[in-house]
């Protein structure tokens, strides 16, 4: 047979028509309708409303072959990209449908006649195992009796935690819903007979691989766990295509198979590589497949959701090609390659080829300098690293701070078999999203997918809360676990719905109310108020007695909490205004914002830092504006009166009964805002900016705080000040004059040092020279040589010395530094096409049990450490007959 990925593609498309099948096109890698989906991840994603019985299946049988992309979400193997033969961001899933048709027996047939039928893939049989979920005794019959596949090739899968649904052989949509067990065949490698079987696992992938997963939808899951009967069962199966046609071309990765290889070897004749087994050239080909086509399906990259996964992908692309020493603009040229390569399924890149390598080439060309200036601050940071383990604060540094990406961190830790320290950043991530309120939109997403809530989205609740912190309501919903019930009891943690309430929910940038609902029987502590669409969830605990379904409760907003949100959601105002002023208008947009009871924040479009005479002009005005003590008054506003007064870039409706609230704040600022504000400036009290930074490209943000968090921050300051003159030994009047006499010194110390350490490397270059035997093959020296009690940056005076001195050379030199050993090897520009000194300083490191530091990226300077000085004498030698024999073989 012809065992082209093409022909293999249209040989299932081929098998599954002659079995009464209709072909149906791939769907869009972005899911239609499907909020719980990031990517289309499965074949069966397209036919979900099908399989939950909302819609009606055009046809009972179907085949198709799915574009996927796991690289976020649920399914996510894009940290396994480049480790793996047979995780790809993006593969293509055949898959064949029964919609209340054919079952299991047919299934089964179906699948084993193509796999090892001689006119189809002709598998050998003894290359196949299955499993099956050991309650599953009908499908376990199916495969013994009637395929007539030996006992000992099915295994049979238990549940995991004494619980069916979570078994690796039971498949289920989502908590509730359409279910069933699994049976999957897996493909053995290399020689291996019975007597191995028994210790395959799907875990060990270098013996086997699993090739089709067949999924069998006869139960419909409910809230308790019950499984009952769907009446029309279904059947879903995956084959992946890569994986299949890796075993049918006899290769043991899918980065071997035709479409691949033909991929990967236009791309390194492009950068100009030899070796196409690398790792790295791997990655590129996958991401280049996966970002092309994300971006044909109108995806683009941005800071959330979609975007942000395809921005991660495209710069984990970008790191491997700096791997590989391609340091100019290189992505957005692959694109023709793929086209090329791919047969009739890149039609629709073909049409789009242009939009994508601008996509590509924009974001590569933003990226590049965050991604150098990353790669120098994570080497400087491994240098200097004491043990095995990054540190979290020094990951979440360089990810908040500089823009590099953890995943690109932790990548690059692991090729020098370093680890992070992810329970630390768990923790620092964890901080930083409740800061945010991030933690607050993914109990969004949650809440709103959940099937009993959708239930109530008819429900609406008055908000009365702008003019009374008190007011009483009905409760009409009651939510714990997500699940709806009648009743709450003492010590609940749960979520409750009332007609209406004086508690704001969170939005427009202003967190939620936190307060107490009383009932007759119980007290409800609201920690929290969200609002989704036209309901407003109270979340909380209930501390005192029960609270019932219908119940009428008296809501009590905490008063002071309310209060300090008030004064930082009018500073914020105030901000926007004076930022106007300072800055451009047109410069200035607002790009979000946080309010809460302890500072503000406030996102904006601005170009380039923020300047410190601008920062205090900033908080002059707005300061000044407070003690002006402005009136702040809000008005109701229909859009026809929006329109005439301006005020309509936020407006999303052409609605014209719709109405606004809107704010005025004396003669000085008047915005669109639902929030809830004091009712004059005085009341802020005094303001003050507390840092101005960068968070994405043209985007920045200002944290301010008011009144007795600012007076805090000026005592916090004050406090520094007199500490920091004590240290000087001075008073706080003289502290800068005797700064700067303090800075002096350094600078003179400093330089005084470096000119210690000059003279010490001229001498130990000298001496080198004069000491050291330096081997010449037809005009390239060879230096390698110990020095003793040398720190790492002498050693790079040395070694540029001793190249001058020397010309075309090669330099390995080593020194110890108390119980520490420092390397370095350095190479002159016309040696590097040859030898890479991080290659040579690999082998060292190999040696004497150390870690790279300094090298890759760098090929013709490389340095590292070991905390061991055992045996480097002996290291040197190794590296040296090495070097030796390379050069003489090369010129003698």
């Amino acid at each position: 047979m012809n065992n082209s990925t093409i022909a293999i593609r249209q040989m299932f498309f081929d098998f599954f028509c002659s079995k009464g099948h209709q072909m149906l096109p791939s769907s869009s890698l972005v899911p239609n309708n499907d909020p719980t989906l990031l990517f289309t991840n499965a074949g069966m994603n397209q036919f979900k409303k099908m399989f939950l019985g909302m819609e009606k299946a055009p046809y009972q049988r179907i085949v198709t072959s799915q574009r996927c992309v796991r690289a976020g979400g649920k399914h996510n193997d894009l940290e396994n990209i480049g480790y793996t033969p047979f995780h790809h961001t993006f593969f293509e899933m055949l898959g064949n449908f029964s919609f209340g048709d054919y079952f299991k027996y047919d299934a089964i047939r179906f699948a084993w006649e193509l796999l090892t039928g001689a006119q189809w893939f002709n598998l050998s049989q003894e290359k196949l195992f299955v499993t099956v979920h050991n309650t599953d005794d009908e499908t376990y019959t199916i495969w013994a009796k009637k395929i007539g596949v030996s006992p000992e090739r099915i295994i049979r899968v238990g549940n995991n935690k004494d619980n069916a649904c979570t078994s690796d052989n039971f498949w289920q949509m989502g908590e509730t819903g359409p279910c069933g067990p699994c049976s999957e065949i897996f493909y053995i490698y290399g020689e291996q007979g019975l007597d191995s079987l028994s210790s395959i696992t799907k875990k060990d992938r270098n013996q086997c691989i699993e090739i089709w997963n067949l999924v069998f939808m006869q139960f419909d899951r409910q809230n308790d766990g019950t499984l009952l009967s769907l009446p029309r069962p279904a059947v879903d199966t995956g084959m992946g295509l890569e994986r299949i046609a890796a075993i049918l071309q006899n290769v043991n990765s899918s980065y071997e198979i035709d479409l691949f290889k033909k991929l990967i070897v236009n791309i390194a004749k492009m950068i100009g590589t030899n070796n196409l087994n690398s790792k790295s050239l791997r990655v590129i080909a996958d991401h280049i497949r996966s970002c092309s086509f994300l971006i044909s399906d109108g995806i683009t990259p941005s800071k959330e959701g979609r975007g942000y996964v395809l921005r991660r992908i495209i710069r984990r692309a970008l790191r491997h090609g700096r791997t590989l020493g391609i340091n100019e603009i290189f992505f957005y040229k692959l694109v023709p390659l793929l086209i090329d390569t791919m047969d009739k399924s890149a039609n629709q890149l073909q049409c789009q080829q242009k939009f994508i390598e601008q996509v590509l080439r924009l974001e590569e060309e933003q990226f590049s300098r965050t991604l150098e200036r990353g790669l120098i601050l994570l080497n400087e940071e491994l240098a200097k690293l004491d043990g095995d383990v990054l540190d979290a604060d020094t990951v979440f540094r360089l990810y908040d701070t500089y823009g590099f990406p953890i995943d690109l961190t932790n990548d690059i830790c692991r090729e020098h078999n370093l680890r992070l320290d992810e329970a630390g950043l768990r923790t620092i991530l964890e901080a930083k999203r409740q800061n945010n309120r991030l933690i607050r939109k993914d109990s969004l997403i949650a809440t709103r997918n959940n099937s009993v809530l959708r239930t109530h989205y008819d429900h609406r609740t008055r908000f009365f809360g702008y003019e009374n912190l008190q007011h009483k309501g009905k409760v009409i919903s009651l939510f714990y676990n997500d699940q709806s019930v009648n009743t709450l009891f003492h010590g609940t943690k749960a979520m409750v719905v009332l007609d209406e309430t004086s508690f704001y929910g969170e939005s427009g940038g202003q967190v939620g109310d936190q307060g107490i609902l009383k009932a007759n029987s119980g007290i409800f502590e609201v920690i929290d108020t969200r609002k989704y669409g036209d309901i407003v969830f109270h979340h909380g605990t209930l501390k005192y007695g029960k609270l019932e379904l219908g119940e009428q409760v008296a809501t009590q907003v905490d008063k002071i909490y309310r209060t300090h949100i008030c004064l930082n959601h009018s500073a914020t105002h105030l901000l926007h205004a004076a930022l106007r002023q300072v800055l451009k208008p047109h410069f200035v947009k607002q790009k979000g914002s946080l309010i809460d009871n302890k500072h503000l924040r406030f996102d904006f479009s601005y170009h380039e830092p923020m300047k410190p005479e601008q920062i205090y002009s900033i908080e002059e005005i707005v300061n000044e504006q407070i003690r002006r003590n402005l009136l702040i008054e809000t008005d109701v506003i229909t859009l026809k009166e929006a329109k005439e007064k301006g005020i309509t870039k936020k407006i999303k409706t052409e609605n014209s009964a719709q109405k606004f609230r809107l704010l005025k704040i004396g003669d000085f600022s008047t915005e669109l805002c639902c929030g809830t504000h004091a009712t004059h400036t005085g009341e802020i009290g005094i303001f003050q900016i507390i840092s101005e930074f960068g968070i994405a490209t043209g985007i920045r943000r200002i944290e301010a705080v008011c009144g007795a968090e600012a007076l805090k921050q000026i005592h916090y300051k004050d406090s520094l000040i007199q500490n920091v003159a004590k240290l000087l030994k001075c008073n706080t009047q003289t502290l800068l004059n005797r700064v700067q006499t303090v800075y002096e010194n350094s600078k003179k110390m400093k330089k005084e040092l470096q000119k210690l350490r000059n003279q010490q490397a001229m001498q130990q270059s000298n001496f080198l020279l004069e000491s050291s035997r330096i081997h010449d093959f037809n005009g390239t020296k060879l230096l390698v040589s110990q020095l003793e009690y040398l720190a790492p940056q002498v050693l790079r005076t040395i070694v540029d010395n001793l190249k001058n001195q020397l010309g075309r050379s090669i330099i390995v030199l080593a020194a110890s530094e108390g119980k520490k050993v420092n390397f370095i090897v350095s190479i002159t520009k016309d040696l590097v096409d040859q030898v890479k000194a991080y290659d040579i300083i690999n082998n060292l490191m190999l040696k004497v049990s150390g870690k790279i530091s300094d090298g890759k990226g760098k090929p013709e300077l490389a340095q590292a450490g070991s905390k061991s000085a055992c045996d480097f004498q002996l290291a040197l030698k190794s590296t040296e007959k090495f070097l030796i024999t390379r050069f003489r073989m090369k010129f003698e």
